[in-house]
């Protein structure tokens, strides 16, 4: 199956990503985590992208599913669900690099009544070679867009 051409300028996410990462937040301590990215070619002009966290102890922390999407020349779309209750449309420029990409994506951010309450987010990625750098920031509960996460990923290759 061939990509879809309007995925060209991202073909290199397609797979699994996994690394390390940082949070933090004025609600929380600092913690440590690993984080795994996968994006999966559907045949369609989208990337199916599932990303999961766990403690440095094996211990499940957060997943998000959606769907990356390039609605036109240098535009990125992720659209994202959560099981924390909320839904995000982040958007914004893809910058083509020699090695790679790098794309800064506003969100505009849903919430579940029974969910916390997150105002927006923003989310940051580049692609360099063979490493995926990561950045979230989010204004939530009451703070102001504030750093909340960052992680560096490289391509996983699960044994058979």
């Amino acid at each position: 199956m061939e990509i879809h051409p309007s995925l060209e300028p991202v073909a290199s996410l397609i797979g699994t990503w996994r690394g390390s990462g940082r949070g933090e937040y004025p609600t929380i301590a600092p913690f440590e985590y690993t984080e795994e990215i996968t994006f999966t070619d559907l045949g369609k002009p989208f990337l199916h992208y599932a990303q999961r966290t766990w403690s440095p102890v094996g211990a499940p922390m957060h997943v998000e599913t959606g769907y990356l999407r390039l609605p036109g020349e240098g535009r990125l779309e992720l659209v994202l669900a959560q099981p924390t209750g909320q839904t995000e449309l982040a958007e914004g420029a893809l910058v083509l690099e020699a090695e790679g990409f790098s794309a800064e994506l506003h969100s505009r951010v849903v919430n579940a009544a029974s969910a916390k309450t997150v105002d927006a987010t923003t989310r940051w990625y580049r692609l360099v070679g063979d490493e995926l750098t990561t950045r979230f920031s989010m204004a939530a509960v009451g703070h102001p867009m504030t750093h909340h996460l960052s992680s560096v990923l490289q391509p996983h290759h699960t044994p058979h």
